[in-house]
This record gives structure tokens, sequence and C-alpha cells, in this order.
């Protein structure tokens, strides 16, 4: 049996953040396969079509073209990426093309890759071909452990069940790659968490209850009322006045367009284009700048989406606020 570890996705030891500023190139880049997804989970802006709709946000899947120049930019960089995240709006596995831009990554100037996904898409052949990439790390979200979870809070009909027996299966198989189930903790009652972990434990590798926070600035969720004691990985609550996402990373949409943190889901913070510049020249672009230095210089609420950002309170593990005034000048 397996040795389950209870303990969230993020990294361990991570190393304080405000010293290693400026970064010449991101820690970790975050690529969306695909800007659809298969569930209208009600805690998330993707899940309401006529909402994404009105944004004008594109729909869709990555290209190939678009993942293999993004990767050819990222070989540019001066040094090896620490980390490739393949998702963030929708479902990865709807790219009929996943498996094949892991396989691109492996072979490149990348140390990391790793997806989120709420594996419904899972099957045996789909898990052999994900395990068979060489993917370093694949996590699993659930929204519950019963079909009458997935339809309350996702709106969609889901075989639990099965669902449950595919992941089993990835675990059965996983080798070398870590997979990680998480699921929602404000979802599930004190017996049923007690059961998850029974249903896990012995074959993920890691596995956690997540605190449902309020992720998406500019969009609220009503369906259920959180009690807010802890963050999203089971942090103190503490605002921070600078963003420190985008001092490390940065976003490439399913349509090439480049966003400076995952939290831009209305597509308003767009900082450039993967289609007329290179990562490296976005990374360090007067727009990208422009945005650091309004957090950097207390003036965040002049871009809407950063105004107000929940996040900043329930789901940054760094704090760079005290080095600011260190770090301005470097971005003005």
């Amino acid at each position: 049996m397996n040795k389950t570890s209870i303990s969230n996705r993020t990294l361990s030891h991570r190393p304080e953040l405000g010293p290693q500023l400026p970064l010449k190139q991101p820690h970790v880049i975050l690529v969306d396969p695909s800007s659809a997804c298969n569930l209208r989970c009600k805690f998330c802006p993707t899940g309401d079509p006529y909402l994404i709709e009105s944004t004008k946000r594109y729909q869709g899947q990555l290209s190939l073209v678009h993942f293999n120049k993004l990767i050819a930019d990222i070989n540019d960089f001066p040094e090896p990426l620490s980390i490739l995240r393949l998702y963030k709006e929708g479902e990865p596995l709807l790219n009929r093309n996943f498996s094949k831009f892991v396989r691109i990554a492996k072979k490149s100037n990348i140390q990391r890759v790793d997806t989120t996904t709420n594996g419904l898409l899972l099957s045996h052949k789909v898990s052999e071909d994900l395990i068979d990439s060489g993917i370093d790390q694949i996590n699993i979200s659930l929204n519950g452990l019963t079909s009458i979870h997935y339809l309350e809070y996702t709106q969609r009909n889901v075989d639990a069940e099965k669902l449950i027996e595919e992941i089993t299966y990835l675990c059965d198989i996983s080798g070398s790659t870590t997979v990680y189930v998480k699921c929602i903790k404000d979802h599930l009652s004190q017996s049923e968490q007690d059961l998850f972990y029974y249903t896990f434990n012995g074959k993920a590798d890691k596995v956690f209850l997540e605190n449902l926070q309020p992720n998406w600035p500019l969009y609220n969720f009503d369906y259920i009322k959180p009690a807010y004691q802890a963050g999203h990985y089971g942090q103190t609550l503490a605002q921070r006045q600078v963003c420190p996402f985008i001092f490390y990373m940065m976003v490439v949409n399913s349509d090439g367009s480049i966003s400076p943190c995952v939290q831009d889901w209305n597509h308003q913070l767009i900082i450039g284009d993967i289609n007329t510049s290179t990562l490296l020249d976005i990374w360090n672009n007067t727009n990208f700048n422009r945005l650091r230095s309004n957090h950097l210089n207390s003036k965040r609420h002049c871009h809407a989406n950063c105004h107000e950002c929940p996040v900043l309170l329930h789901g940054c593990l760094d704090n760079i606020d005290e080095y600011a005034e260190i770090l301005l000048p470097y971005y003005q």
C-alpha cells in the first residue's frame, strides 16, 4: 500500500519570494489547454456560459502551433523554467493534444510539468497515455463523492462511482507521477470528509480537503456560505497590498493572449500575445511592468480585477509588501 500524505498541492519548503526579486524570467508559467469545461460549477465563472459569453472571452482549445511557439520561447530563457502548469480556465483533458503537449514540454527547458483536472475524461487508455507522457504531477479536483453532490454543485449528471474507479486506476499505474486528489471541504459533511480520506488513503500520493474561497475578482457565488476561518490551503488569512503572483508567474491563455495571473478569468488584464511577442519580451514589457509598478505604488485599484481581488486575502502564501519600496525602481 502506498503511503498517502495529507497536504496541499503547493510545493513544500517555499523559499521566500521577496529576496529573489526582481526575476529575469518567471518561475512558473500557466498554460490553458482549454478554456471550455464539461462542468458548470457554481463557484466558477466558467460554469456560467452566459457570463463568459458577455466577456467575449475565447472559448476553445490551445492549438499545437501556439504550444510549440511558447515552448520555443521557454527554450530561449537564460535558465530552465521551474514549473509549467497546464491548466487555467477550463478542463485540460478536453484538448486532444494534451498528452502531446506534455511530451513536448518534458523534452524542453522545463524542470516540472503538472496539471489540474476534474477527472471526468479519465479512462484506462487516457490514464495510461498520461502516465506514459512523463507528467510530474496530476491534481484531481473533486466536487463531492456522490452523483448527488455533482448534480447539486456542478449542475451535471456524473457517475461518481465510475469516476472514483478511474482515479483509483490512475493511482495504481502512476509510477513516478504524483497523483494528488483534493475535494472541496465545504461540500462534505464530517462523515463524508472521513470517507474521502478513507477512499483515497493508500491510493493517491497526496490528498487534501481545500477550503472553498472567493477566487475570482468581480465574481461572487451565493449557493453556499463558507466560514472563512482560514485560507484556501488552510493558511492564516492575511491581506496583501501587493500581489506576489505577478512577480513570479505569467499565464498563456488558450487563444495565445497573455494574462499576468490565473485570476484574470475575464481577460481584462491582457499584457501581450504570443503571436506577436516572445514570452521573455512580454515578461519585461511596459504593460506588465506598469501593472507591477501600480501594485508596488499602492495603485492596484487602477485595475478592476486587482482592485478587490479576493485572492490577496484568501489565496496567497507569499507576502512581498515589505519589499514594495525597494522593488519599485526596477519596474518604473
